[in-house]
């Protein structure tokens, strides 16, 4: 984990020039040793995890401080995700944390501080949410838009869902709210949006028997590590709701904007279960059958890792006879070639007959130099242009 000296070696700067350098080298270094880019790389892999490891430090002031403290031992014991407070980030440190959530970095975003205080010291405005009414909205971004939802004994025993979707895949999350003694509302379950298809959706059921969510950044640092724990961890993150029922009386929910620089459009809609019967009885099924294809996957992981292991040594091996039979075979040929009493071939080597070759060209050069042209050659007077003299004035 040497990578940390960039911490210690920019002292000199001011914080936030200091921030600035380590989000650009922690940007440089991402992109360099991203799996897209080194793919079956282990030394690359090696190199990301630890990039993505110490940006989580540096980027934290608590885990700095825990660093500083402890070293990595402290740091290691908790989340290797990168939570962020984005309320708490400048302008610039905000852009290169939305670059890095696009180049794929596991950027786990927390709710704002502030927005928990006011809702705590019961100082928010909660608006109304009939059951069976969408509600379209937009939410400032690291704000949070409250709502009340009533509901009945026999609407409780039916089942209750709220859902919110955004049709331009804003990223944001629906939160739910336990209501405290003193009036104030402290943050008991919180659900992130996930693009599905074409739009980003997220939604909380509480239907009297136990259902899933899907957290898809767990295990992230690990499938980044290794190609195949892509596969082999995606069902890792399916984990139980810890409230699978509500009370007849009065709910409070939130929809809180997560996206870097804009507002979040959104509509929420609350239902009551009751006409959905059907549907509530596929996602029983389908639920058990995804748990029971995660204990599958897990068993044939094992079995993958042992084919592999085996292919992989075979593979070794592959290359291993293959050099040890062409060895034989040179050695029965220069065998069978010592059967002989002739005197071995002296051969020339390339440097001798390459001199020969360039010494014949310059003889037959020399040779044709010699030879001269039929421009240089003398003239032969022939007998028929002998020149006479004729007198015309004398008649012969």
């Amino acid at each position: 984990m040497g990578w940390l000296w960039l911490k210690y070696h920019l002292l000199f700067f001011s914080f936030i020039p200091l921030l600035i350098k380590v989000w650009k080298f922690s940007f440089i270094y991402y992109f360099r040793y991203h799996p897209d880019k080194n793919s079956n790389d282990p030394e690359a892999a090696n190199m990301f995890k630890e990039v993505t490891f110490s940006y989580n430090i540096l980027s934290d002031p608590d885990k700095r401080r825990q660093y500083d403290s402890a070293g990595f031992e402290a740091v290691e014991l908790e989340s290797q995700e990168l939570e962020l407070d984005l309320s708490s980030l400048g302008a610039v440190n905000t852009m290169f944390a939305a670059l890095f959530s696009k180049l794929g970095v596991p950027i786990k975003t927390t709710v704002s501080a502030a927005v928990l205080e006011e809702a705590l010291n019961g100082v928010v405005d909660i608006h109304p949410l009939p059951l069976g009414l969408p509600i379209c909205r937009k939410v400032e971004k690291q704000c949070a838009h409250f709502y009340s939802v009533t509901i009945t004994e026999e609407e409780a025993r039916d089942g209750f869902v709220c859902r919110v979707q955004s049709s331009d895949k804003s990223k944001f999350k629906l939160l739910y709210f336990d209501q405290e003694e003193s009036g104030g509302l402290s943050l008991a379950l919180q659900e992130d949006s996930a693009k599905t298809g074409k739009v980003a959706s997220a939604g909380m059921y509480f239907l009297c028997f136990p259902v899933y969510r899907l957290d898809h950044t767990v295990n992230s640092i690990a499938a980044a590590k290794d190609a195949d724990a892509a596969f082999f961890k995606k069902l890792d993150g399916f984990q139980p709701y810890e409230i699978t029922e509500l009370k007849a009386g009065t709910h409070v929910f939130a929809v809180y904007g997560d996206n870097f620089f804009k507002s979040a459009s959104y509509s929420i809609e609350a239902l009551c279960a009751a006409p959905f019967m059907e549907e509530k009885a596929n996602l029983r099924a389908v639920e058990a059958d995804i748990l029971a294809k995660r204990a599958e996957i897990s068993k044939f992981e094992t079995e993958y890792r042992e084919v592999l292991a085996q292919f992989t040594e075979m593979t070794s091996r592959y290359a291993q006879e293959m050099q040890a039979i062409d060895e034989l075979l040179r050695q029965r040929n220069e065998i069978h070639a010592s059967y002989t009493t002739a005197p071995p071939m002296k051969r020339s080597s390339g440097k001798q007959r390459n001199k020969g070759s360039i010494k014949e060209t310059k003889e037959d050069a020399q040779v044709r130099d010699k030879k001269p042209s039929t421009r240089d050659r003398p003239k032969k007077k022939k007998w028929f242009n002998i020149h006479l003299k004729v007198d015309k004035r004398k008649p012969c």
